[in-house]
């Protein structure tokens, strides 16, 4: 589907997880930029920092050592979001609405080195992340009152990241979040209609129109959404339909380091810089329902729109009125595409 007016002029591209709609102004990509220039840090980082407190056999702000890890080493957080045991409760004052909210936050580091993130780090290294990120969906999702598991990953200190050591989080809740309770709907309901995953279509008809694909391998597509909003937004999704994680053989998550690799590698060629991104795994909820609907996936938003120093901001019309972006999901996939 190779559409001269998508790269030329205003539309709006719906997006099929969200049922939510993003506005696209490539023209305005031509602009000349005056705004703000984020600072980016060139220093190289050491692989031990006896300051930081992930770093192995370091003692943690509540006191305790950190072991002398030698791969992935996860924790319960220390300053966790949201809490385990925290009273039930429900607020039904009028318009007042609140309820509780239980849930288990822990912090994954995935390497003992300091200086690396997961661009640096070999694709075996990256599998024993991904077998951890497995067992941790299984371990958490199976204690009663857990029903949705949230991998994340926010890397660089422009994303909010507090220490550089190559770490992610894993926050699990009660509920299902905002972002999760659209896709969960959107993909159901597709599903009901046309007893086919949402996902799985949607990546046969890229495969199909080749203009968004970055990189693939045997398993796994690495590509820029037809409705991404962040510049160099880009999502990886198992071919076949799985719902969660675990589903993965242990080939099948060697494929899936690879292509973690591939891309966190050309993020930082594209400008020459660590590069800046807030990642997520979306799958299945833990609720004990089948949830054959389901087509899990790991979705990266870096801010970076032009340069390591240009950043993209969701102001103004993004914030009163829905998300916009200036590079097409076209372009944007070709700049990474000759990268690898």
């Amino acid at each position: 589907m190779k559409n001269t007016y998508l790269q030329d002029y205003s539309h709006k591209r719906y997006n099929i997880l969200t049922g939510e709609w993003v506005l696209v102004s490539p023209h305005r990509a031509k602009r000349p930029w005056q705004g703000q220039n984020e600072e980016i840090t060139k220093d190289k980082r050491p692989s031990y920092d006896e300051s930081c407190y992930l770093c192995a056999t370091n003692k943690r702000i509540n006191g305790e050592l950190n072991p002398d890890y030698k791969d992935v080493f996860i924790f319960t957080n220390d300053f966790a979001a949201l809490q385990k045991d925290s009273p039930k409760f429900n607020v039904n004052d009028g318009l007042f609405k609140a309820q509780s909210e239980n849930g288990i936050c822990k912090v994954i580091c995935f390497s003992p080195d300091h200086s690396k993130s997961l661009a640096d780090m070999e694709v075996l290294d990256i599998k024993k992340v991904v077998n951890a990120w497995q067992k941790e969906y299984v371990s958490i999702g199976e204690i009663d009152g857990i029903n949705y598991v949230q991998i994340f990953e926010n890397k660089g200190a422009v994303m909010g990241c507090s220490n550089p050591h190559p770490h992610g989080q894993i926050w699990s809740q009660s509920s299902l979040p905002n972002e999760v309770d659209k896709k969960n709907q959107q993909q159901l309901a597709y599903f009901k209609e046309n007893n086919s995953s949402l996902l799985g279509d949607y990546l046969k008809q890229e495969q199909v129109a080749k203009e968004r694909i970055i990189f693939e391998n045997d398993d796994f597509l690495v590509l820029t959404p037809f409705w991404a909003i962040w510049p160099f937004e880009v999502m990886i999704a198992p071919k076949k339909s799985q719902k969660d994680i675990t589903e993965m053989t242990e080939n099948e998550a060697l494929n899936f380091a690879e292509a973690i690799s591939v891309i966190t590698k050309a993020y930082d060629k594209l400008f020459n810089t660590s590069f800046p991104y807030s990642s997520g795994i979306h799958q299945a909820p833990t609720n004990g329902e089948k949830n054959d609907h389901w087509h899990w996936h790991m979705s990266f938003y870096p801010p970076l729109l032009r340069s390591a120093t240009v950043k993209k901001f969701m102001v103004g019309y993004e914030m009163f009125g829905s998300p916009q972006r200036d590079i097409t999901a076209e372009i944007a996939a070709f700049k990474l595409r000759e990268l690898i």
